[in-house]
């Protein structure tokens, strides 16, 4: 959609114009949920093809599988959650584990929601919001967004979400019914495709230096956060250390380039 939808809070606009806005958000809606489909959509849900296997593995119903797909929305931490009672983890520290392995979202959160909300924007929509980004939902939505008109940027980010959630939720249940039919090298395989495309929609929508040199830093640095940094915090920490850096480096190489 390359259309400008104008800003339905023109004092210039009449009634029916309110109804001409929520007409063009639901468009936007839509909009969003082609591309999802277009794209990053059935990569994720492939990827949540083992969670499914798990959850039957560890005792849990379809309906417990789709859940946790829709409430903890993040692979990595319902790979947790069902190895976790498999194991016989205790209830706390299973749960002090998955919101330590969620601490990753904040930065995602904080950079995005100031691109979606308006002055008209409440609290309790705000709050959905956060809860929908997810590392692929973040990543195309800071490359999609910026071509979005602010008073439809809601509406397309819900769009989006709303898309990669259902498909993975039925890809949750798809694997739950194909458990044991699945090598599982592949099921393994399956879950690390997300990772591999949030690398790659970064990688293409890098422009600037300080993005690059983000990149590098990050790939460079992970191995050491991974082994070094407190359990549920490596990612927080790679972003610290390697955004830092990048950002004292791109400014160094932007004061050199303007003295040349």
């Amino acid at each position: 959609m390359s259309e400008i939808i104008p800003d339905e809070t023109s004092p210039n606009e009449a009634s029916p114009n309110k109804a001409w806005g929520a007409a063009a958000r639901r468009r936007w809606f839509f909009e969003a949920a082609r591309q999802a489909c277009a794209g990053p959509m059935p990569i994720v849900a492939v990827s949540l093809i083992s969670v499914g296997g798990l959850a039957r593995d560890a005792g849990f119903s379809i309906e417990i599988a789709v859940a946790s797909t829709l409430l903890i929305w993040a692979g990595p931490a319902q790979v947790l959650f069902f190895g976790a009672v498999a194991a016989k983890t205790a209830w706390p520290v299973i749960a002090l584990s998955i919101s330590l392995s969620s601490v990753r979202f904040v930065p995602m959160v904080v950079s995005i929601l100031p691109m979606i909300r308006t002055s008209r924007t409440r609290l309790p929509v705000l709050i959905l919001a956060a809860h929908c980004v997810a590392v692929t939902v973040w990543a195309e939505g800071m490359r999609r967004l910026p071509g979005v008109p602010k008073e439809g940027r809601m509406a397309f980010f819900f769009g989006f979400s709303a898309t990669c959630l259902a498909g993975t939720s039925l890809a949750t249940a798809a694997g739950y019914a194909l458990i044991g039919q699945l090598p599982g090298p592949l099921a393994a395989a399956l879950l690390f495709m997300t990772p591999i495309y949030f690398v790659a929609t970064l990688t293409r929508g890098a422009r600037q230096w300080i993005d690059k040199l983000a990149l590098v830093f990050g790939l460079a640095l992970a191995p050491l956060t991974q082994m070094y940094a407190p359990a549920g915090f490596d990612l927080l920490a790679l972003g610290l250390i390697g955004g830092t850096g990048a950002w004292l480096c791109a400014r160094r190489l932007e004061a050199r380039g303007r003295a040349a």
